[in-house]
């Protein structure tokens, strides 16, 4: 037993110390480079953490797992919100802003309901994938057009460094996520197959939060530090990725039809926990510890209702 459950954990661990080497070096390589503070924490930091996301889903769509595939993108979706905005949400109120509850939450929910709507009428073949690539990129340039102007905080000017150590961490970091979403992925399919349990119950509640696991480590820290609009906007930002980014990425290189009960029950479930997220946050800008609580005992419930 411990042969099968192996692969899987050395996955998770990879994928975690992966991505946070990742993210660290392409922040260091950014700021050496000149970068805005602006694009390296929306496209850096953003696709840095859903790295792991992204290779666990496209490595299961190469191998004929869609039900581990979209059951992780779904399945990381809802965990964000119930899982991580709960927990978060317990330690310390999850400040909104206006401008983020405006312009994110709503973009965090139009494009639930459009995947959904795309997954169900036409599945999700290369078109598909092209428009959620296209709308990824469209957001990202709403951004930073809305928040080009904002001027940066005062920092003193860094020394001169060499660029070939952030480089090498990135790379490395690059190399365990691939390693540890190969892992992952072998050892979902196995348990699956050992437990006759479905890909698609494996793919929305071990893989999902195994590659969630970035997200929840930024938000607890955030929350911890009582930073809450940054787990505000990790939360938001992430699902934003995980739909357009991933899932667009994801049906242009390998497209598939989401399995029946991924379609029928959880993209349902994933626009109703996201509109709950954003009536939440739109209640005194915040999110406040009961309300965290009510989204931590939504998730619990959610996982014992997962059939086998």
């Amino acid at each position: 037993m411990l042969d099968t459950w192996a692969p899987l954990l050395g996955g998770l661990v990879l994928l975690t110390f992966g991505g946070d080497i990742l993210v660290r070096g392409a922040v260091a390589l950014a700021r050496r480079l000149a970068v805005s503070p602006l694009m390296i924490g929306l496209v850096l930091v953003g696709f840095g953490t859903s790295l792991p996301e992204l290779v666990t889903s496209l490595r299961a769509a190469l191998i004929g797992a869609p039900g581990i595939a979209w059951g992780n993108i779904v399945g990381s979706n809802i965990a964000n919100i119930l899982l991580i905005g709960g927990i978060s949400a317990l330690l310390f109120p999850i400040a909104v802003s206006r401008a983020g509850l405006r312009r994110d939450a709503s973009v965090m929910v139009a494009t639930a309901v459009a995947f959904a709507l795309l997954a169900a009428s036409a599945g999700m073949g290369r078109l598909p994938g092209v428009l959620c690539l296209a709308g990824l990129a469209t957001y990202i340039a709403l951004v930073y057009r809305q928040e080009r102007n904002t001027p940066p905080p005062e920092e003193s000017p860094a020394p001169p460094a060499p660029l070939l150590f952030p480089l090498l961490m990135a790379t490395a970091g690059l190399a365990l996520i691939i390693t540890g979403g190969g892992l992952l992925v072998s050892g979902a399919v196995e348990i699956a197959r050992t437990l006759q349990i479905s890909e698609s119950t494996i793919g929305l509640t071990l893989v999902a939060v195994g590659t969630s696991l970035p997200e929840l480590v930024t938000s607890v820290i955030a929350a911890l530090r009582r930073q809450g609009d940054v787990a505000f906007g990790n939360i938001v930002g992430s699902n934003i990725y995980n739909i357009l980014g991933i899932g667009g990425i994801t049906a242009l290189i390998a497209p598939s039809d989401l399995p029946p009960r991924i379609l029928a029950v959880d993209t349902p479930a994933m626009l109703v926990v996201s509109l709950l997220f954003l009536v939440f946050a739109a209640t005194r800008l915040r999110i406040a510890r009961a309300e965290g609580a009510v989204l931590l005992a939504g998730y619990t419930a959610y996982i014992g209702l997962m059939p086998g």
